[in-house]
């Protein structure tokens, strides 16, 4: 009987010239570990989210005054900033008025059915200026706005 020799697997690729070989990556499954995340761009570790909290910030009543403080590099954020104070300020100027109407006039009962809707309108706004703001995008408030830019 003659002896075959057990057959040999040559590898997937050739070797480069000069004789040197790499080995294949390992198979799917194994213990490769993949490379890691490129780095953050921007202003270093954290100015992305300080940013967003600022633009967040903006439409939170009084807190405006936070990122109008605060920010005074960052135009975009001073414009969200001075847009959510007048708003803010709008808000109070309009409550204050619908109570002396509701007060002191013979229809006081639709001021009073308007301000208990008021909260709703204005958490709307709210919700629509940040979602606006969070996309790098300006909501403009017909009078608000107006007021906001005569700052």
């Amino acid at each position: 009987m003659s002896e075959i020799p057990p057959p040999t697997i040559p590898p997937s690729t050739p070797p480069p010239p000069g004789g040197s070989y790499t080995p294949p990556p390992p198979p799917p499954g194994g213990s490769y570990n993949p490379p890691p995340p490129p780095p953050p761009t921007g202003g270093g570790p954290g100015a992305n989210s300080d940013r967003t909290l600022m633009l967040v910030l903006s439409y939170l009543g009084i807190l405006a005054l936070i990122p109008l403080i605060t920010k005074k590099d960052d135009p975009e954020v001073q414009w969200h900033a001075k847009n959510g104070l007048a708003l803010f300020v709008g808000q109070i100027v309009i409550y204050i008025a619908l109570s002396l109407v509701a007060r002191f006039m013979p229809f006081g009962g639709i001021a009073t059915c308007i301000s208990c809707l008021l909260p709703l309108v204005f958490l709307v706004i709210w919700i629509l200026c940040i979602m606006k703001a969070l996309k790098g995008e300006r909501y403009r408030i017909p009078v608000i706005t107006d007021m906001a830019e005569k700052m």
